[in-house]
């Protein structure tokens, strides 16, 4: 058998051959079927050496070759390790231990050894860092100081519902489901929208199922449907424009807003917005005054309605201000901050006003 690094005819095959640190160097050899010393000796290795020969095969799995044993053929299972090794590397798999005599081991061939069920998530254990998903084709070291230890996971797939994230065990889920699982009744009637990042939301039904297998967290978002007679009362209002950026960041955001004039005073309502855990109402109509002048005149305080209380009993300060809007009392909130109209916008009001809702209920 001849090799060479160069290309010499049609008939010769190519190999690729890897060292201890996975550095891959083709040869060309002129025999379609080898053997392990075959292998080995194109490596360089002389066969009283005894190196472990490793084929890499198409499916990402580590098969140990045998010195006089032939590997396996195919133009996809034409890479190899070889390597002189005179030591074991161990290593775990949900609390087995488990030996492998090269320092590098593909996903795969962990899967195989640890019986890792098909479908399952194969994860390396970090101290000072999140869990690291393993791939079939990728490459551990064996070498790092202590014992690599593997978990396998069923696999999960996140939903943000409302703005909080749930775990599914299946990519595909109903609607229903979805609703049930965030603690929402899934008769009431809602407008449900479904977004996917880089992709225009959809309006789902409750009878619709959510494939969430893109990559990314998807969103559902729900807002009540105002149902009267069976049917839907009138659209939201849009008397005003605001910014360009204002409007555009209230659509990213999902919410159900609009703009109104009540009592000659220029009002920005969102409807629905969702409260964090720690008042006695899930969800309010927030509204900020909108002056004339904006953005070079301010916007100060925001506004809320039905007016709200702590659980805990505790009173919120500075909360006695009202104001009246479409005939209903708003409570207000009377918190203030410098305001630069280079830069601030009702995106920055809105910051302000959901840090002094966090803030009250401690998060």
């Amino acid at each position: 058998m001849n090799t060479s690094n160069t290309q010499s005819s049609k008939e010769c095959k190519t190999i690729e051959i890897a060292d201890k640190n996975l550095n891959f160097k083709k040869f060309i050899v002129d025999d379609s079927t080898l053997t392990g010393n075959q292998i080995s000796a194109v490596a360089g290795f002389k066969p009283d050496q005894l190196p472990v020969i490793l084929q890499i095969l198409a499916n990402g799995a580590l098969e140990s070759i045998s010195p006089g044993e032939l590997a396996r053929p195919g133009a996809d299972n034409n890479k190899f390790i070889v390597v002189e090794s005179d030591r074991v590397y161990f290593f775990t798999v949900d609390g087995e231990r488990l030996e492998w005599p090269c320092n590098q081991i593909t996903g795969h061939t962990i899967r195989k050894l640890g019986e890792v069920a098909e479908g399952k998530r194969l994860l390396l254990e970090k101290e000072d860092a999140a869990d690291e998903e393993i791939q079939d084709h990728q490459f551990v070291s064996l070498e790092q100081e202590g014992i690599e230890r593997f978990i396998s996971r069923n696999p999960a797939w996140k939903l943000n519902i409302q703005g909080k994230e749930y775990v599914f065990n299946t990519p595909v889920i109903s609607v229903r489901d979805a609703v049930i699982k965030a603690g929402l009744n899934p008769d009431q009637a809602w407008f449900i929208f479904f977004k996917v990042q880089g992709q225009p939301k959809v309006e789902k039904t409750i009878n619709d199922h959510l494939d969430l297998t893109t990559p990314g967290i998807e969103k559902l978002r729900l807002t009540p449907r105002n149902v009267e007679n069976g049917e839907a009362t009138s659209s939201l209002r849009y008397d005003f424009g605001l910014l360009e950026n204002d409007e555009k960041y209230l659509n990213d955001m999902e919410y159900r807003w609009e703009t109104c004039v009540s009592n000659q005073s220029r009002w920005l309502i969102i409807n629905d917005y969702l409260l964090p855990e720690g008042y006695n109402q899930k969800s309010i109509q927030l509204a900020l005054l909108i002056p004339e002048g904006y953005p070079m005149s301010m916007l100060d305080m925001f506004y809320i309605f039905p007016p709200i209380k702590l659980t805990n009993g505790v009173e919120i300060p500075a909360t006695h201000i009202t104001a009246v809007i479409d005939q209903n009392t708003f409570q207000g909130w009377s918190r203030h901050r410098p305001w630069d109209p280079a830069t601030d916008t009702v995106i920055s009001q809105l910051a302000m006003a959901n840090g002094c809702l966090l803030q009250e209920v401690g998060q």
